[in-house]
Formats: structure tokens, sequence, C-alpha cells
């Protein structure tokens, strides 16, 4: 008898198990995100600096834009990549409605972050934006939080995505690039900016308790 019912059974404790640990992986994602989110709750007034720039890079333009949602954000920083699920999710719920757009804020603990944003920022001069910033955040667990500098991983990054790599090395060299993710670091001190991810929705900073209270928010300004 134990032998007929064994696997079964065994089955079961692993689906439990696999289910348990999917949870912990959200519930420590969310703790995280909102974590950072509570380090910028004392961000200044929108006036103190520029919260979007001509040149700031746009994730999604919405055909019939009602709203823009800025995201100040680090590249090796967990809770942006934590974050980084949900506001996917936002960005395809709102689509035609909200706009997307992203600042440079390395933080200075991070040893690769700067790099980071050098790479992301030299593949978006070749109109290779959206796919950089996704690969850094879907392999963060690879090269995060490490001691050793990352740029040949980038390198190797941006070979994968077919850019043309003499442009890409002349974008990471080129001082000018340095100083466009400068100009966002600026603005972040500015505004305020304490930690990663920092939001703001119309101009306002984004400070809600909860997911459900920042979807509130953003679908509210959505539909205004």
């Amino acid at each position: 008898m134990s032998t007929t019912f064994s696997t079964p059974l065994k089955s079961l404790k692993a689906k439990i198990i696999v289910w348990a640990l999917l949870a912990a992986v959200i519930v420590a994602a969310a703790i995280a995100f909102f974590t950072a989110r509570g380090a910028s709750t004392a961000a200044a007034p929108a006036d103190a600096g520029q919260v979007v720039r001509e040149n700031s890079r746009v994730l999604a333009q919405a055909p019939d834009e009602q709203a823009v949602l800025v995201e100040f954000l680090d590249y090796e920083c967990e809770s942006c990549r934590a974050a980084y699920p949900f506001i996917e999710e936002l960005r395809a719920e709102y689509a035609e409605t909200v706009t997307f757009v992203h600042r440079y804020f390395p933080l200075p603990g991070h040893r690769n972050a700067v790099n980071a944003a050098l790479a992301v920022e030299a593949a978006a001069q070749q109109g290779q934006y959206e796919p950089m910033y996704q690969r850094m955040y879907e392999t963060q667990a690879q090269w995060g939080e490490s001691a050793e500098e990352k740029s040949a991983v980038f390198r190797g990054f941006a070979q994968e995505m077919g850019l043309d790599m003499a442009a890409y090395d002349a974008a990471v060299a080129d001082p000018a690039t340095l100083e466009r993710i400068k100009l966002d670091i600026a603005d972040g001190v500015a505004l305020g900016v304490q930690g990663t991810p920092t939001f703001y929705l119309d101009g306002e900073v984004l400070n809600p308790d909860t997911l459900e209270e920042f979807r509130a928010e953003v679908e509210a300004a959505a539909t205004d």
C-alpha cells in the first residue's frame, strides 16, 4: 500500500514546496521594492530640478498620452530589479495612455552601476535602449553586487544583440556619454532622490504604500 501512494504524495509535497518558494520570492520582491521606495519619500518638490528633459530616455511613448511615469533607476539595484516585472505589467496595461521615461541614477555603492548605465546608453544611441535595459535586469543576478569590473560582460550583451561594436565602444569611451548620465544624476540629486527606484507621476513624486496603491494612482492619472 505504501508503494502505491508514495509517488503521488511526494509529488504533492514537491508542488507545495515550489508554491511556498514562489510566494516567498514575490513577498521578498515587494518588500525590497517598497523598502527602496521608502528611502525616497523625502524627495523634494518637482520644481527643485527637472524630472524629464528633452533627451531623457523614453521607454514607451503613449500615442494618447494622459500621464507620464518617470523612474530614476540603477541597473545594479536589487529593488529596481524587483520592481521591473511590475513596471513592465503597467507598461503593457497602459500602453495607450501612459508614457514611461527612465532616468539614470547609478548609486555610488554599486561597483558596476555606472558601467551598466554606460552600456545601456551606448545601446540606446543605436536605438536599442529597451532590449539592453531588459537584459540588465534579466541578468542582474549573474553580475550584480560583484567587486569585479563587468564592462566585458556588458559588451558581450551588445555583441549578442548584434550592435555595431565600433560605435558601441566609441560611445562607452566618449566622455559625453558619461556626462549624459551625470546630468540625470544631477537632476535626481536636485529633486532630492535618495534611493532607487524613485518614481514621479506627472512631475510629482509617487509614494504609495502598496503595489495596489501604485497601480491605482497610475490608473487615475491615465484616465483623467
